[in-house]
């Protein structure tokens, strides 16, 4: 039975701490020597300490007046499991996950994830929480807070994958974001052991038809790359984009990089080079600001780095609100070479993209012999990502290969 304190004699308490806090506190310590309840990140936990060791259980409830008698409750059933001989945190699951009327904070754990994933360990953009994790979380939170809400985690993920199709990588980037939410909600927030998700996940994010498209975007040839660079106007929005092209596929960037392009002198020879301030955020890490290094098409390299130092290249508008590569495709869609390049690439089962230029990049390093490592440090990625998802050869650079090795090997004979 819950009982009151009289704090008519106790000092005046802080503003932070209320009379129900005080009073439910005061019931939990009654329990006898060693009880406790305090607060952690808005929830409620208990603890016992016993020869000497302090052990905490969550109580599946938010730190608010209203939980005051539920908290009570549960708290006292933890209690007369602990005096049979149950530890305090079995005797916590056992109690939380056998009574349906635990409340989970999913508002306040959705906001304290948010701030985890930005602010701390290996943390993201937030425009990459607000492209690759806000659609799915918020889908999430609107089903979570719904009258027939989802009851597991793998009901859940089913739920909020709908919109993406079977295989796609949009569904693969959803379901993995989603489930660091849960793992989160059930390790830090304390949230019942019965919302961790489940560890494969190909289940939920199913396979591809047989017959999609793939959305991977391919390499182009140097002529094909000249093609498209010769063909923009030469008004002054073409100007710019040229530039910008010229400069993805000389330095093989990414289309937000143009936005982080410097200057610099090296310290040892006194000479000009271009650097690249950009650092991407992932889950997967960070990937470093780094030196670029050019790689010309067909000899080419439209003297970029000389019209950077001296202010001659003005980059067109770049920052809009689905990112660079969005503003960079919509203006290459309305170019008839592009549009003939990516009928061309279609009739081959090829897609053309901004991506393609730093493909190409790719290719070119590895037919002039640039190993692995090297390639992926002047990419700005790790070895594995090169390897997974940038190509080392095209159809066309292995024939020309495998002629070039049977020469060699033929001159090689007595």
């Amino acid at each position: 039975m819950l009982c009151a304190l009289d704090v008519r004699f106790m000092p005046a308490r802080s503003n932070l701490t209320e009379s129900w806090e005080i009073t439910l506190r005061s019931n939990i310590n009654s329990f006898g020597e060693g009880w406790g309840l305090r607060e952690d990140k808005g929830r409620m936990r208990i603890f016992h300490r016993r020869n000497g060791k302090q052990t905490f259980a969550p109580l599946g409830l938010r730190w608010h007046k209203d939980n005051q008698t539920k908290a009570y409750k549960r708290a006292e059933e933890i209690k007369d499991l602990v005096k049979q001989g149950t530890p305090i945190k079995d005797a916590a699951k056992r109690i939380i996950n056998g009574n349906v009327e635990t409340e989970e904070d999913w508002k306040g754990a959705l906001i304290r994830f948010k701030d985890q994933k930005i602010n701390h360990g290996t943390s993201i953009k937030i425009e990459t929480w607000n492209a690759k994790y806000e659609p799915v979380l918020n889908a999430a939170l609107k089903l979570l807070l719904a009258n027939n809400a989802p009851t597991n985690p793998a009901d859940l993920i089913d739920a909020c994958l709908k919109k993406w199709k079977p295989g796609s990588r949009s569904r693969e980037i959803g379901a993995q974001n989603l489930t660091q939410f849960l793992r989160h909600c059930v390790m830090r927030e304390s949230f019942p052991v019965n919302w961790t998700p489940p560890i494969e996940l190909k289940s939920h994010i199913g396979r591809k038809a047989a017959n999609a498209k793939s959305q991977k975007m391919h390499p182009i040839s140097e002529i094909e790359i000249l093609s498209i660079i010769n063909s923009i106007p030469n008004d002054p929005p073409g100007k710019k984009w040229k530039d910008a092209i010229c400069l993805m596929a000389v330095y093989g960037l990414r289309p937000v990089e143009l936005l982080h392009l410097h200057v610099r002198t090296d310290e040892k020879t006194n000479e000009p080079y271009l650097f690249c301030s950009y650092e991407k955020r992932s889950g997967l890490g960070v990937t470093r600001p780094r030196r670029l290094l050019p790689l010309p098409i067909d000899g080419q390299d439209w003297n970029l780095l000389l019209r950077l130092k001296t202010n001659d290249i003005k980059l067109p508008p770049l920052e809009s609100k689905n990112g660079s590569g969005e503003a960079a495709r919509k203006y290459l869609e309305r170019r008839p070479s592009w549009v003939s390049l990516s009928k061309a690439l279609k009739r081959r089962k090829e897609n053309l993209g901004t991506y393609s230029f730093r493909h190409s990049f790719s290719v070119r390093g590895h037919q002039l012999n640039i190993d692995g490592g090297s390639m992926a440090e002047m990419m700005g990625h790790s070895y594995e990502t090169h390897c997974r998802a940038y190509p080392f050869a095209t159809e066309k650079t292995t024939i020309a290969a495998h002629e070039k090795a049977l020469k060699v090997a033929s001159a090689m004979k007595p």
